[in-house]
């Protein structure tokens, strides 16, 4: 019976000793776990953040692009303005000019005709002169033209008017300018925000992937180790049982198992922590 009981212990001492070493890949498995949990956490973190900064800057973005509208409407009333008062201008000056004269926009279209004539052909001395005649000529006479009208103070008021509104559209328009590449510049932070955002945002995810893995295969050791534990108790209780029954067997077995019990008894009053096998002695004898 004691090469049974060897036997049993060997085997049982042989399956605690793996169930030690699968509780220790599970306790190294779980620090693994717990550093891609806070991997993951850290890289929620600085997405989240950084998706904050992004939507900051996209709502600057959104404000300028307001503003943008708002001086484009105001550069664009302008210019229709601009544009009236021109029009008003022509009926003055067809008004103001003689019945047999020119109108002075057909001269304009005249002169700017004669000009790309010369800019784009290929001309003789003679012919290259009479252009250069006629241009002169037709530019002599925009210019008195334009004198007289300028003379006139109803012309010279809606020329003033014109031009303090051109001067204004112009203002206005630079300040679109401004605007929108100011806008432009928080479009480019913005997205540039949002794209390292999703790039963590992936890596977050990958170790989620390895915190999944780990826990897994964590979890997967735990239960192999209380499986082996569960083994190990087994053979605990076969080997009591063995040992129990061989100690009924001898003379004087039964005082032999109180004496034992008393001083394990005697052991728990004062204060020592008692094993399995030690309650089941006491609980044989009766004592509890």
């Amino acid at each position: 019976m004691s090469e049974l009981i060897e036997e049993l212990e060997e085997k049982r001492n042989r399956i605690n000793n793996l169930a030690e070493v699968h509780k220790a890949r599970r306790d190294k498995l779980n620090r693994e776990t717990h550093h891609w949990a806070e991997v993951r956490d850290k890289l929620n973190q600085e997405a989240r953040e950084l998706r904050r900064q992004a939507i900051e800057f996209k709502r600057l973005r959104d404000e300028l692009n307001r503003k943008v509208q708002e001086a484009k409407k105001k550069r664009n009333d302008l210019g229709h303005k601009w544009a009236e008062l021109n029009k008003k201008l022509a009926r003055l000056k067809r008004e103001k000019l003689p019945k047999e004269a020119i109108p002075l926009s057909k001269l304009k279209r005249e002169r700017d005709r004669l000009e790309f004539q010369y800019q784009t052909q290929s001309l003789t001395r003679e012919k290259e002169k009479e252009l250069l005649d006629r241009i002169a000529k037709l530019e002599r006479e925009i210019k008195e033209r334009e004198k007289v009208f300028e003379k006139n103070e109803e012309v010279r008021a809606l020329l003033e008017e014109m031009k303090a509104v051109k001067e204004e559209m112009d203002r206005w328009h630079k300040e679109v300018n401004r605007l929108a590449d100011e806008a432009q510049k928080y479009h480019e932070k913005m997205s540039e925000l949002f794209k390292q955002a999703d790039e963590k945002t992936r890596e977050a995810d990958k170790a989620q992937e390895k915190f999944v893995e780990t826990k897994q295969r964590a979890d997967e050791e735990h239960r192999l180790h209380i499986e082996l534990i569960h083994q190990v108790h087994d053979f605990d209780k076969i080997i009591y049982g063995i040992k129990k029954k061989r100690r009924a067997k001898k003379p004087g077995g039964e005082m032999n198992l109180k004496a034992q019990a008393q001083k394990i008894y005697e052991r728990f009053k004062a204060g020592e922590k008692l094993s399995t096998e030690d309650l089941m002695i006491l609980q044989k004898a009766g004592l509890i």
